[in-house]
């Protein structure tokens, strides 16, 4: 892991981080209590994930990687649903 909880004019970024295979993953964290209204990964919607680009972009612009190479960028998306207070996870790899 990078850096977690970046804000920036555009949004927050939950989670960045570098994975074993070179690539920087922004990682967008959604939770919800039920299924009722759509699973969490259905809330980051066209409109959010613009935000999060644009919002990645400057993260980018700011040189906050330094000289750490990477071989690709790669938006993820953890969806959890907490149920009878037990989460259970789901990682969308490539979600957008």
């Amino acid at each position: 892991m990078i850096e977690r909880n970046w804000r920036s004019r555009h949004g927050e970024l939950d989670i960045i981080a570098l994975d074993d295979d070179g690539y920087l993953v922004f990682v967008e964290v959604k939770t919800r209590r039920s299924t009722r209204f759509g699973t969490p990964a259905e809330a980051v919607t066209p409109r959010k994930q613009r935000h999060l680009r644009l919002a990645s972009c400057e993260w980018l612009a700011e040189g906050r990687l330094g000289r750490t190479h990477h071989h690709g960028i790669r938006f993820d998306v953890m969806s959890i649903t907490v149920s009878g207070g037990l989460p259970r996870a789901t990682l969308l790899r490539g979600a957008f």
